[in-house]
């Protein structure tokens, strides 16, 4: 168990905790959240032991073992295969063991620790780091490429994998979605579900969390504080509680100026001067309940853009790609695409085939290789994409950046504007050197909106957010009345902005029939038969000739009546887990009633007694059939993966 309590610890003198107390049990899975600043990476360095409390304690078991994502990755030339199994260090003791044993020529300390390399796994390592990897997205041929020879993005990959790999009780996970397209992300939620250590991870993707997390722990006034449930659930039990002392200090003020205005009336009477001192006393003494320090949600809205052409753009068997020095790069070949006004589009795919390769085309940012592309008249296209941000200039205010677009507008307006992006006063005029990598990511959206532009490109808008950020763009977004294309790992912004999803794979753009679940299924679908076909190239790899001559007809046929065979099987599952998880739903809607009930100090009324004892008893059935329901869920998935 991790126990914090009343745990203490200053930056500087900026105090970042305060006497705060909380627990977490083994094997569950939280989710850190919080501002930018209040101390999610510090907590994260307490946990490594490398920082320490100024007061009060906090202990984890001395026995556990604790993986991170490292931040640094060397340029070494070791392959990724071999950096990803360095990630198991009790396996490269051993190893190490095995060479000394075998260079001292000495047979039983060898035979020894090639037991213990046995009862390590050590023989299935190498397949379960390439199974990381290639569930990262890597390619086979690449986790036999050097680490010196990936950039950084791809090295952040590998460090994950590498921790992964990690043999650990506790396994902390900092943005673990930031370097990583909507595929990978999918295969590491499943992943993480099968985790069996507990997992602590800060993320600003809120789906996510929900997937993955069955605890959130809450940063804010130098506190953590530990809710049940995943981040979702976690928003409604926060504004309830915020309702609540909402209303309890509202409560106590009113109290509070009865008794001023009695001490006030009586105090100078004789007669009621020592009531009045009592009323003074009762005054002193009440514990003040602090108002409801709910941040005010940052919003922000889309201006009105003019009138949009019909269609918007017509692609006509373009071939989108790069000149390189040996000639043209094709990426995305034969686009065929007509844009129509008012559309909302969301573009999948896995990293590397194109989809940003397209959205530059679109945004004429890259020229076409070939095909024609036509534009309609008073199209204005608004583009944002990470370069987005290298663009700003670091010595420039955000009013100074606003000013170039708008010249001839009063100042007073470009200030009102900015300050509707919380570029408000001395930040409106302050350098953006020092910025964070949201607040330029604000301004660059800024810049983009205040040109009214009526078709929307946006290529992972969300990377440098945070989550009211994030929901603010993801609400502006849905109420934006132009057309939009958009690219992003964050599913919930895609779940609320886009209604038509395109996919680009194998240099093709081509609609995609379904929505993002059936999108996550496809994804595992075909990681599934990836696997499959890795363990077949495995086995034929030692093969002689004769081998190669195999029927491959037979085999895919043998390979279908097998997929055949353990549908039939998976199906009464994957039935049951659909009824228990439609049941689990209306008793968490339910729960959700029952609690905003309770919770509800009208509900203590006399009046509100024999249905407020309900609600209690109804609350107590509802929690233990959850829990039957979440064990014969548990059991059922177990089942499930034992197939296949």
């Amino acid at each position: 168990m991790i126990r914090f309590n009343q745990f203490s610890l200053a930056r500087g003198t900026k105090p970042l905790f305060e006497n705060t107390t909380f627990t977490l049990n083994p094997g569950e899975k939280a989710g850190l959240v919080g501002a930018n600043g209040a101390g999610k990476s510090t907590l994260f360095a307490v946990l490594l032991g490398e920082l320490h409390a100024d007061g009060g304690d906090f202990s984890i078991p001395p026995t556990w073992q604790i993986a991170h994502v490292a931040q640094e990755t060397p340029a070494a030339d070791k392959t990724a295969l071999a950096y990803t199994l360095d990630g198991d260090a009790a396996l490269r003791t051993i190893e190490a063991r095995i060479a000394e044993a075998s260079a001292a020529h000495d047979g039983a300390a060898e035979g020894e620790a090639h037991a213990a390399f046995a009862d390590a796994d050590g023989y299935t390592a190498p397949a379960r780091a390439e199974a990381l990897l290639l569930g990262l997205g890597f390619t086979l041929e690449q986790t036999r490429e050097p680490v010196s020879s990936f950039s950084g993005g791809w090295r952040m990959r590998l460090n994950l994998a590498q921790a992964l790999m990690c043999r650990s009780d506790l396994l902390l996970l900092d943005e673990p979605t930031n370097h990583l397209d909507l595929d990978a992300i999918v295969w590491l939620e499943d992943w993480l579900h099968r985790y069996p250590g507990t997992l602590i991870v800060i993320s600003h993707d809120r789906e996510f969390l929900d997937s993955v997390c069955n605890v959130t722990l809450h940063l804010e006034y130098q506190q953590i504080k530990r809710y049940g449930g995943n981040y979702s659930q976690f928003e409604i039990l926060r504004a309830q509680q915020i309702a609540l002392q909402q209303s309890a200090y509202e409560k106590q003020q009113r109290t509070v100026e009865h008794l001023q205005s009695y001490i006030n009336r009586f105090k100078a009477q004789a007669t009621k001067a020592r009531q009045a001192q009592s009323r003074v006393k009762a005054l002193e003494k009440m514990e003040m309940i602090a108002p409801a320090h709910a941040s005010s949600p940052f919003t922000f809205e889309f201006r009105t853009p003019d009138s949009a052409p019909n269609p918007m753009m017509v692609m006509e068997d373009v071939r989108c790609g790069y000149h390189g020095e040996d000639g043209e790069i094709p990426i995305v070949d034969h686009v065929m695409l007509s844009i129509q006004n008012g559309q909302r589009i969301g573009l999948l795919g896995a990293n590397g085939q194109g989809k940003s390769t397209l959205i530059k085309t679109l945004a004429g940012t890259l020229e076409a290789l070939g095909g024609h592309v036509r534009e309609g008249k008073g199209l204005r296209i608004g583009y944002f994409a990470q370069h987005q941000l290298e663009t700003l200039r670091p010595d420039d205010t955000p009013l100074q950046h606003l000013a170039r677009l708008a010249p001839d507008t009063r100042e007073q307006e470009l200030r009102d504007f900015l300050g509707s992006f919380n570029f408000s006063g001395e930040m409106a005029t302050a350098k953006i050197a020092p910025f964070s990598g949201g607040e330029k990511a604000r301004l660059a959206l800024a810049l983009i909106i205040w040109q009214k532009p009526n078709l929307l490109l946006l290529d992972e808008p969300t990377n440098h957010l945070d989550l009211e950020t994030r929901h603010a763009l993801t609400m502006a977004l849905a109420q934006f009345e132009g057309t939009l294309i958009l690219v992003s790992h964050d599913r919930h912004l895609l779940r609320a902005t886009t209604d038509v999803f395109m996919l680009v794979a194998k240099h093709r753009l081509q609609e995609f029939d379904g929505d993002l679940d059936d999108y996550r299924d496809w994804l595992l679908q075909h990681a599934a038969e990836q696997r499959v076909a890795l363990k077949a190239g495995t086995t034929s790899s030692g093969a002689d000739s004769a081998d190669n001559g195999v029927n491959r007809k037979e085999q895919r046929r043998l390979e279908a009546e097998t997929r055949q065979k353990l549908a039939h099987l998976k199906k009464p599952l994957q039935s049951r887990i659909t009824k228990i998880e439609k049941e689990m739903d209306a008793l968490n809607a339910e729960k959700a009633t029952l609690e905003t009930f309770v919770v509800d100090l009208a509900s203590y009324e006399p009046g509100q007694k024999s249905k407020l004892t309900e609600a209690i008893r109804r609350q107590a059935d509802v929690n233990a059939r959850l829990e039957t329901l979440e064990a014969e869920w548990l059991e059922t998935h177990e089942e499930l993966e034992q197939i296949g």
